[in-house]
């Protein structure tokens, strides 16, 4: 039964959005992995999607589908760059890896307007400006 199952609970993994370049015109933002953890995690599966609302209709983007073998203990994967007219939108990461035999998933949302410069801190690791969940 669903209650005999281990509660897996997903610690020290983040998911980051980090302005990688920024011009009078326009700014760069990638999405980042951040493994906190000193162990490193494997089959690292993430989907992302964006819905919600825009101008009163309701707009989704594709999932896309990343697959890392590894990510070391300490240290970060680039996911994907997110164009920032996505930013009014919820931005969905859904995170799958093992440790050992045993399997995590998390799903982290940055809801709409959240990636601003209110939430900005210094993102551990990766050592660049952005907002993360963790």
């Amino acid at each position: 039964m669903i209650k005999d199952l281990p509660q897996n609970i997903v610690k020290d993994i983040g998911i980051a959005v980090a302005l990688e370049k920024e011009s009078a015109e326009t700014k760069l933002w990638y999405v980042y992995l951040i493994n906190l953890k000193t162990q490193p995690i494997e089959n690292v599966l993430v989907t992302s999607k964006g819905y919600g609302e825009k101008n009163g209709t309701a707009v989704k983007t594709s999932i896309l589908r990343h697959m890392f073998p590894i990510v070391e203990g300490k240290s970060y994967k680039l996911i994907e760059p997110i164009d920032e007219q996505t930013f009014g939108l919820n931005n969905e990461y859904w995170l799958s890896f093992y440790i050992g035999k045993d399997i995590f998933d998390k799903k982290f949302i940055f809801l709409p307007e959240s990636i601003v410069d209110l939430n900005f801190i210094r993102l551990p690791i990766l050592n660049k400006v952005g907002v993360m969940i963790l």
